[in-house]
């Protein structure tokens, strides 16, 4: 595909993401609660904030792999679109090749949710062995 092409269909995509992104949330929401459902809530605000973990990982990559990271032979860089930012700094957590500004996101992280990036990896390899029906 060429560059144009490639161009115009981004364009297309966020257009439509940024244009009906939050009209999808806000009727979610809404309707979550007229519904008494509000404990759906909770999968849903999760699911959002992987997708929207899974986006940056893949429009910030090279940001990213830049100045989170040392690199050599055992760096697992960002850039899958399969992958959240918090998988990736803990596969790198566990190969010791995050800089100091990476520690300290993963720091961060796990100030908020105790063992984050850990877990991200395994929530990773549990959701793909659902898919894979395993």
């Amino acid at each position: 595909m060429g560059l144009a092409k490639s161009c115009l269909l981004f364009a297309i995509a966020f257009i439509l993401m940024v244009s009906t992104a939050p009209i999808g949330f806000l009727y979610t929401v809404v309707r979550q609660f007229l519904f008494h459902k509000t404990k759906w809530l909770t999968i849903y605000f999760i699911e959002v904030a992987i997708a929207l973990d899974a986006t940056g990982n893949v429009m910030m990559q090279h940001l990213l792999n830049d100045t989170l990271l040392h690199k050599n032979k055992y760096t697992y860089y960002f850039g899958n679109k399969k992958e959240t930012i918090s998988s990736v700094i803990g596969k790198n957590y566990l190969t010791n090749t995050l800089s100091p500004l990476g520690k300290a996101l993963n720091n961060f992280l796990n100030a908020i949710d105790k063992g984050h990036s850990l877990n991200s990896i395994i929530y990773d390899v549990k959701a793909w062995r659902e898919a894979e029906g395993r």
